[in-house]
């Protein structure tokens, strides 16, 4: 690999490899819809979000009807069960990716976060490709807005550095994008 090639897959991996499990999530990558059938490849600076994405993130909404409330319950439950902290927020994401179906564990979520974030919600990375595009890496697990929008899942908080919003939707992505 020459010095040109490395440093550029370094500028397109380093901020943003997120690990779920067994699964090498990038996390910070421009989104494809959740489950889609053969979705286009897309370039680690794209951030923008096609509009059949917004659409079939609308349309996953309307069928999910009341699944959001069950999820918010859950994302309640878990606050008064395991606690406001690091430990409890990835309990309390593994609660509600376990009743979604997106394969996550504690110890690869944890993993992930340390090396991403330190474990600070509000972390924010401003050097790297997303950055200069204007869509800085956010959150726990560093995940830029666009791929945040896609794969949010509707009961969580609808911000960002939500720790255990966070936590899903890169999960969220990384089943999808990476498989378990």
């Amino acid at each position: 690999m020459t010095a040109t090639t490395a440093t550029r897959f370094r500028t397109y991996t380093i901020a943003g490899l997120a690990t779920v499990g067994a699964a090498a999530a990038a996390a910070t990558l421009a989104p494809t819809p959740a489950h889609a059938a053969a979705a286009p490849s897309h370039s680690p600076a794209a951030v923008s979000v096609s509009a059949t994405a917004v659409a079939q993130q609308a349309a996953k909404a309307d069928a999910q009807g009341g699944d959001a409330q069950q999820v918010s319950q859950l994302v309640e439950q878990g606050k008064k069960q395991h606690g406001d902290n690091l430990d409890g927020w990835i309990r309390t994401a593994l609660d509600v990716m376990d009743a979604k179906g997106i394969p996550g564990s504690y110890d690869g979520v944890k993993k992930n976060i340390l090396r991403e974030s330190g474990g600070n919600p509000q972390a924010q990375n401003n050097w790297d490709v997303n950055a200069q595009n204007g869509v800085p890496s956010k959150g726990l697990l560093q995940v830029i807005q666009p791929t945040f929008d896609a794969y949010h899942v509707d009961g969580t908080e609808n911000s960002l550095t939500d720790p255990v919003a966070n936590i899903v939707a890169a999960s969220n992505y990384a089943a999808d994008r990476y498989g378990s």
